[in-house]
Order: C-alpha cells, then sequence, then structure tokens
C-alpha cells in the first residue's frame, strides 16, 4: 500500500520482467481482485500493520486457539474495515480516502463488536431480535453488499438483492416458488445473529483456510519461488517443436498449484512466455487462449487448488486432503488435453525449433533451488502426517520462511516478511467478502427451502434423466459464472443445483466436484473471463478471439465432468476408488475419458496425424459425443471408440505428400 507500482529490489527477488510488463501484471490482478487505493506516510503504515496484524491472528487462530464464532465474527469485521479503507467507492476516487469511508469502516467494527459483545444472550434472542439487533444487522447485510461490489463489481450484490426480495416476497410468488415469507426481524436474526448467514460455512472457510493459503502464497512469492518454476519448465521443456506450448503448460501446472489464481498465473507466465510462443508459430490470439487456458488450470491443481475447493471440504464434512486426491485425476486429464493439443498446434502450424535463450539447464536449477519444491510437498506431507488443513498450511508457511534462507538472494528478509504478511491479507478481501455476501445467498435458501424446489423443477424438466439433469446443472452453472466469480458461482450452484444431482443417486462428492469444475468455465467465459482478457492485453489480440481459443483447448477437457457422474459405476470413479470395483473397470473408464478428450481435441483442432477432411474431423466430434453421452452403454461407447480408431487407421493409410506433416 505504502509501495510504488514497482516493487524495488529489496521486496521482491528479479522475475525478469520489464517495467511496462509488470505494470501489466498487477493491473490485471487488479481487475480481478479489486483496484486498491495506494497511500502514503502515516496512513500507509498504520494500513500496513492493519494488515499484518490480521495475518498474524489467522496464523495464531490455525491452532484452534479462537472461538469459532469468534474467529469469524473477527475474520468478517477486519475484512470489511480493509474493503472499505483500501477500495474506492468509485475509481475517480482512488488514492484518496473519504470521510464516508472511515465512516463505513468503523460501522463494520460496531457491527461486529455488538455481535461479539452480546455473548451468548445475543444467539439466544435471534428468533425474536430487539431493536439494536436489527439496526446493526441490517447495516451489516448493507456493508456486506458494499464491500463486496468494491471488491468485485456490481453483478453479485445484484444477484444477492434479488434473493433477499425472494424471501420477502414469498407468499406473493406463483407456484411452485412460493413460500411462507419472512419480515426484516426474521431475516436478520437468521443473517446476522447465527452462524447460518453471513457467518456460515463460507466464512469459515474463507477464516480459516483461504486467507491461510492466500498467505502462503505469498511467502512463495516473495522468495522468489515462483520464478524458479518458470524457469524450471522452459529449461525443462525446451529443444522440440512444441516446447514453447509445453513450457507454458508445465509452468501453469508448477506456478498456478500453489497460487490458486487464475489471472495471476495467467498474466505472469505470459509476460514471459509471449515472446517465444510467437516465435514458434503461435498467432496473437491463439497464444492468448493457450495462457488463459494455463491459468484455468491453476484453479484445478493441488495442492491450493481454487477458493471454492475449501468450500467442498467443508460442505461434505470430509478433509480437505480428501479434496486434493480427488482432484489428482481430474487434474491429469485437464493437463494431457492442453499438452495433447499443444502437440497438435505443433504439428497444425508446422512450429520452428530452437525457441528458447540460452538457460541453466533443469537439473541445474533443480539442484541450485530445490528447497522450493520442499515447501511445496511439505502441505501434502504434513496432511499425510495427520495434521489438519490449516495446521499444514501454517507449518508450510513456515518451512517455505525457513528455506528461503538457504541462498542469499531468496532469503524472507524483514521487508520482504512484511510485504508477505500484508499481501496474505490484501490479497483476500475480495474472496474474503464474496464468502461474506454468498453467505446471505446461503441463509436465503436455507431459510425458504429454494434449494430443494429448484431441484425438483429441474428433475421435472429432465423427465428423470440423470444425463439431462446433469446438461442442465452444466448450463445453469455455466450462466450463472459468466455472471460472478468462481468463489460465488461454485456457492450458489452447490445449494441450489446440486441437490438435483444427488436426488438422483450421484454420490455427492461428484455432484459437488462437477459443479466447481463448470463454475471455473467463468475464468474464460464473457463477460468475467478475465484470464483472457488479461492474456489479449499481453499478446495484443482481439480479446473474444483469444476467449475462443480458449475455449477450444479447454473444451475437451470440460468433458471430463460428466464422467464424474455418468461414469458406469456410478460411484464417481475418477475421484476416488469405489469399494469393489476391480482395476479393470476403472482403467475402461479412464480410457474412456482419454479417448473422448483425444478424439474431441483432434476434432476441434482440424488435426490428429495430419490435417483432417470434413468426414474425418465430423466423425472425431460424434466419436467424442458418443463416448461421453450416455456414459456406461457399452455399445455406444464402443461406437465410439471405433469411430476414433477408425480416423487414426485412415490417417495412418493416407500418405499425400500434401498433408504429410511438416
Amino acid at each position: 500500500m505504502s509501495q510504488s507500482a514497482t516493487p524495488d529490489d529489496d521486496l521482491l527477488p528479479d522475475d525478469g520482467l520489464t517495467e511496462d510488463l509488470r505494470h501489466k501484471v498487477e493491473e490485471f490482478i487488479e481487475d480481478e481482485e479489486g483496484h486498491f487505493n495506494r497511500y502514503k506516510g502515516w496512513l500507509a503504515a498504520f494500513l500496513t500493520a492493519v494488515a499484518v496484524g490480521t495475518s498474524a491472528f489467522h496464523l495464531y487462530s490455525a491452532y484452534g486457539i479462537v472461538r469459532t464464532d469468534l474467529l469469524r465474527g473477527i475474520h468478517v469485521g477486519l475484512v470489511l474495515f480493509l474493503s472499505f479503507m483500501l477500495f474506492p467507492v468509485a475509481r475517480r476516487f482512488r488514492h484518496r480516502l473519504m470521510w464516508f469511508d472511515v465512516v463505513l469502516a468503523l460501522l463494520s467494527i460496531a457491527t461486529i463488536a455488538w455481535m461479539i459483545n452480546g455473548g451468548d444472550a445475543f444467539t439466544d434472542r435471534n428468533t425474536d431480535p430487539n431493536q439494536w439487533d436489527i439496526v446493526f444487522g441490517v447495516a451489516l447485510i448493507l456493508l456486506v453488499i458494499e464491500a463486496t461490489r468494491r471488491t468485485s463489481g456490481w453483478i453479485m450484490p445484484i444477484v444477492i438483492s434479488f434473493f433477499i426480495l425472494y424471501a420477502f416476497a414469498g407468499p406473493w410468488l406463483p407456484a411452485p416458488w412460493t413460500h411462507r415469507g419472512y419480515d426484516l426481524g426474521r431475516m436478520v436474526g437468521h443473517m446476522y445473529m447465527t452462524l447460518e448467514g453471513i457467518f456460515g460455512t463460507a466464512v469459515d472457510v474463507s477464516a480459516t483456510l483461504i486467507i491461510l493459503f492466500t498467505i502462503y502464497g505469498a511467502f512463495l512469492q516473495y522468495s522468489g519461488a515462483g520464478k524458479f518454476f518458470l524457469d524450471f519448465s522452459f529449461s525443462l521443456m525446451g529443444g522440440k517443436s512444441s516446447s514453447a506450448g509445453r513450457a507454458v503448460v508445465m509452468s501453469s501446472f508448477l506456478l498456478g498449484g500453489p497460487s490458486g489464481s487464475g489471472v495471476a498465473t495467467t498474466v505472469t507466465i505470459g509476460s514471459v512466455a509471449y515472446p517465444m510462443l510467437q516465435r514458434s508459430g503461435y498467432e496473437a490470439a491463439a497464444a492468448g487462449g493457450l495462457l488463459a487456458a494455463g491459468g484455468l488450470g491453476a484453479i484445478l491443481s493441488p495442492p491450493v487448488l481454487g477458493a471454492a475447493a475449501f468450500l467442498i471440504a467443508e460442505f461434505l464434512k470430509i478433509s480437505y486432503l480428501e479434496v486434493i486426491k480427488m482432484a489428482v485425476i481430474p487434474t491429469i486429464l485437464y493437463y494431457f488435453c492442453l499438452f495433447f493439443m499443444v502437440e497438435l498446434d505443433a504439428r497444425k502450424y508446422g512450429m520452428s525449433q530452437g525457441v528458447f535463450e540460452a538457460v541453466d539447464s533443469a537439473w541445474t536449477l533443480a539442484k541450485r533451488y530445490w528447497y522450493h519444491f520442499l515447501s511445496l510437498a511439505s502441505i501434502i506431507v504434513f496432511m499425510l502426517m495427520g495434521f489438519s488443513p490449516t495446521l499444514a498450511v501454517f507449518w508450510a508457511t513456515v518451512t517455505a520462511f525457513l528455506v528461503s534462507f538457504l541462498r542469499r538472494e531468496s532469503a524472507m528478509r524483514p521487508r520482504r516478511f512484511v510485504k508477505a504478511m500484508e499481501t496474505g491479507t490484501t490479497g483476500v478481501l475480495n474472496v474474503a467478502a464474496t464468502c461474506a455476501s454468498a453467505g446471505i445467498i446461503v441463509g436465503v435458501v436455507t431459510l425458504t427451502g429454494l434449494g430443494l424446489k429448484f431441484s425438483s423443477i429441474v428433475i421435472d424438466y429432465a423427465g428423470g434423466s440423470l444425463a439431462l439433469t446433469a446438461l442442465y446443472t452444466a448450463l445453469i452453472v455455466w450462466i450463472v459464472g459468466l455472471a460472478v466469480p468462481v468463489t460465488a458461482s461454485y456457492i450458489i450452484c452447490a445449494v441450489i443445483a446440486a441437490p438435483a444431482l444427488i436426488t438422483l443417486g450421484v454420490p455427492d462428492f461428484a455432484a459437488h466436484m462437477f459443479i466447481f469444475y463448470y463454475a471455473l468455465l467463468s475464468e474464460v467465459s464473457p463477460p468475467t473471463a478475465l484470464s483472457c482478457f488479461a492474456a489479449a492485453a499481453i499478446t495484443g489480440a482481439d480479446p473474444y478471439k483469444t476467449t475462443l481459443q480458449a475455449w477450444k483447448y479447454t473444451m475437451p477437457a470440460f468433458v471430463v465432468p460428466f464422467f464424474f457422474v455418468l461414469d458406469p459405476l456410478g460411484t464417481g470413479v475418477l475421484l476416488k476408488l469405489p469399494e469393489g470395483a476391480s482395476w479393470l473397470e476403472v482403467s475402461w473408464v479412464v480410457f474412456l475419458v482419454f479417448v473422448a478428450i483425444a478424439a474431441l481435441a483432434a476434432g476441434l483442432q482440424g488435426w490428429l496425424l495430419k490435417k483432417t477432411n470434413l468426414l474425418e474431423r465430423a466423425m472425431l466430434v460424434l466419436a467424442g459425443a458418443l463416448v461421453i453421452v450416455p456414459v456406461g452403454a457399452g455399445d455406444i461407447d464402443a461406437v465410439g471408440v471405433g469411430l476414433f480408431a477408425s480416423v487414426f487407421v485412415i490417417q495412418m493409410l493416407r500418405r499425400s505428400p500434401a498433408e504429410a506433416n511438416p
């Protein structure tokens, strides 16, 4: 907050970016996380101290020393205070602290202080709140909505407003949407005075996991781990015609895994990799599409995934380690899709070799900076040792801090340490505000029974068909994701759409992972396709052409969630090995996924072993579609596999020189 836009050398290890590119990186991260006010002098020092203190408080709370209701309340209070102090009411007020910002920040603290001071008597009267409860409760609801608007834009507040109106207008709505209706006191009591509304599951996850992982990511950033992961990927993948594309995919996994941020991964890698992609033969929109697709993988990749992954663990009442295990095969399949598309690109466009400048070998880099892998792996190790996720990420952060001193250039000296602690808090404000506002939506859904109503409506429209219900659910999640960020999209659809799939026999974990996967599409879907717009700004391509290219790269991988809910065993076999299933059955399902991805990828690219003609392209797309739905119908699956094999054989036999590989 007190620093200039360009970090000085003591704060951040050399990342190889030019000043213009670094400005571009920070600009697009701000587009995702909101536009900060940047102050100087005593005000900057004060807010830095508050942010550092907030990170320290949450690290302290990782031991479970702070009572749950207190932790959630203090977390919301600090988030709101900093949001109003750091995010302007409108862009024309940037870098100026207005008197009404201070009033709103102090009012945020007052609403939480009233709640905490009320003790048990406060929660006991949630069904009959007094006048001051209603005043502070209404104030908190409005403050949460305004903080969300400042940090994430107008869409989420509009959505929240519709849900609140639904809660009030129940008796006047047509069937099947009607319900008894709730007055202001009942709404305030549920949203403010219980752990079912604003202070519900989403805020609990934000206060215990999301902020801790954000702090951990900041420690990796300021110890130079991101620069190492980029260099290591470029060195490891050099030397072949598809090297530039492969390096983007690999570095997206290594850099995105610990960050969990699609936009940050896209712009950081794109600033370094785009010249290589350009020299390799990628046109601007295709390069931007690949960069955005790689950034999307960051939200899918263990050990952090996106913020919504922590919510999955809380909704399902399972350990976060179980969520990580469930994400392993889908992550492999996603990156298989990207690698496959990159290989097809190399053959389709006749890409040149030798696009990498001389850098240290991967082995040399690994020997020099091996400790960055240690801090990354430590999260999994600690959880395997029986630590809770909160304790695991706490000790992983400590590990990242300690091992940084193994080399002078990565050492977390005091200024870097303070900056990492500050960034850990400021980087979570938009997600935390979204979680608090999503708590209002969840509260309305639980209060009115909207989730069950919505599920019955979807099932009725699908005629009881699981395949159609899955398709409708995917479309609903995608449409919601067009308007709101990933975390909000997942929370909304988890409470209104997941019950439909579960009612039809889909395991709860498979239903939630299905929704999580399709919620991610908002990263590459206008108007919230920030990863695509960020990549387009770096490459100079048209943003919407870049979005279409990103869809080309990612769409084959988005057949995978249908296998979560429609696999032949009906057990979500790609996520969790079912009891009594043979490895042969499991291997067959995995094989079908690979065939579907490969067929759709080749069909979309118009290239398999060589350029496809119109008939071959149609056969490939049809093969992928037949393998996906209806999954488990052996004859249909066999036809799809047969079509794919037929195109492969035809291309092997067709040796026309004009269509030979470059």
